[in-house]
């Protein structure tokens, strides 16, 4: 062995070299293979020319009741058109009633919860050996917010 291998700590060392020598002999390999600029424009130029003639043979689509439109960055989708069934355009409005439906649903459970655990706290104060009294002396509170030994 007349090679000078560089000596290495510890193994972890050794194999981040070896994927760095890899990934550059893989990278050197990708940029002599590209093709050259002209080729490169050709094929751009043969794609759009494919996809201007596949737009120009496929039918307009005027049967559909939602359209995508382009809006800055984001996409905005169209409602059903005028002369849809009444049907059609009332469902449009299904999402939103589910919506508002869920929120209510949502707004009554917590009601309820509350209103549960107020019972509880009252049916605990009103179990206890103390008068309810004794919870509004600022005295006891003061007693109950100190540390037990």
């Amino acid at each position: 062995m007349n090679k000078i291998t560089p000596s290495y700590p510890d193994r972890s060392e050794m194999l981040q070299d070896r994927f760095g020598a890899r990934v550059a002999a893989a990278l050197s390999e990708r940029l002599a293979a590209q093709a050259a600029p002209d080729i490169d424009t050709r094929l751009r130029f043969a794609r759009e020319q494919a996809l201007a003639h596949v737009r120009a043979a496929r039918p307009v689509a005027s049967a559909s009741t939602a359209v995508v439109l382009p809006s800055g960055s984001a996409a905005v989708l169209a409602g059903p058109r005028d002369d849809a069934p009444w049907w059609l355009r009332l469902s449009a409005l299904l999402p939103l009633a589910v919506l508002l439906a869920g929120l209510a649903f949502i707004d009554h459970r917590y009601t309820q919860s509350q209103i549960e655990a107020a019972a509880d706290v009252d049916a605990a104060i009103l179990a206890d050996d103390l008068p309810p009294d004794a919870y509004r002396d600022a005295g006891f509170v003061e007693f109950l917010k100190s540390a037990r030994p």
